[in-house]
């Protein structure tokens, strides 16, 4: 079984979640959800037009510092830290990590050591792709 395969497995047995675009007033939002609920996993956030996309990730894993993010075979870095129940880190959408992540619908963040994945599946990657296309600067 492919990492890829591993990771939509995972994600189909989140019972009740899926991936919602919003996209009116204020910042453009996806966000993997159980509806009608507060219950979030993963929430890609931007300023249409902006360039830069951050990720909140919900559940045990991250902390604070350098991030690790890895999708196919591009890689970046960047500053993750923690607030409240979740933990972010900021990536640009013309960066080919994010570039990869749009096309496999996978991502994996380190953060001190814990990995934490994000997998939009297939058929919810029209909606990953429209939110990089509006996010692109």
């Amino acid at each position: 079984m492919t990492l890829l395969s591993a990771i939509l497995l995972i994600a189909s047995l989140q019972g009740g979640f899926t991936w919602t675009l919003y996209d009116g007033e204020g910042p453009l939002v996806l966000a993997h959800e159980v509806p009608d609920t507060p219950q979030l996993s993963a929430v890609l956030e931007c300023t249409p037009g902006s360039g830069v996309a951050r990720l909140d990730l919900y559940g045990p894993g991250g902390g604070s510092g350098i991030a690790i993010l890895s999708s196919g075979s591009a890689t970046a870095t960047g500053q993750g830290w923690e607030s409240g129940d979740h933990h972010s880190v900021a990536l640009r959408t013309d960066h080919p990590v994010f570039g990869q992540f749009v096309v496999t619908g996978a991502l994996d963040v380190a953060v001190a050591g814990r990995h934490q994945s994000v997998a939009v599946g297939p058929v919810d990657l029209a909606k990953l792709r429209r939110f990089a296309e509006l996010c692109g600067g």
